[in-house]
């Protein structure tokens, strides 16, 4: 599963809504990838949210360096394959960290996002954390 900023702040904090299904579809999951534009939208999310810079900062350098996850590091042809992406879909508010995970995912046949984006579910990919 790729592993998505908004599921990241679910599996560290426990005060968000998913943090248990977010635990327990990191623990269940074969395959973790993510990607550094994650891992850096983390830290900006983590701060608006208030959570402790030093907690955030280390659990972005535990995950990069974690050998349960795989970090992809964006290149240019990953980063340029994104923009052509957002130009064809110019009807959607999908951030440039959103539309290099959906290009990776296709790249690398990754069905599920660790989660509460719905961007996700509209560019055809499960979505984990949702309300049922």
């Amino acid at each position: 599963m790729l592993l998505d900023t908004s599921g990241l702040l679910c599996l560290l904090h426990r005060a968000e809504p998913f943090h248990e299904e977010a635990v327990a579809a990191y623990q269940a999951a074969a395959r973790r990838l993510t990607t550094n534009y994650v891992l850096a939208e983390f830290v900006a999310l983590a701060q608006v949210r208030g959570l402790p810079r030093p907690a955030s900062l280390s659990f972005v350098a535990d995950l990069a360096a974690s050998s349960a996850v795989e970090t992809m590091w964006v290149g240019e042809a990953l980063h340029r394959d994104a923009l052509v992406l957002l130009q064809t879909r110019l009807d959607k508010s999908y951030s440039l960290c959103d539309a290099v995970s959906f290009v990776l995912m296709r790249d690398r046949s990754i069905a599920d996002a660790l989660t509460t984006d719905r961007h996700f579910e509209q560019e055809g990919f499960r979505r984990l954390l949702v309300h049922l």
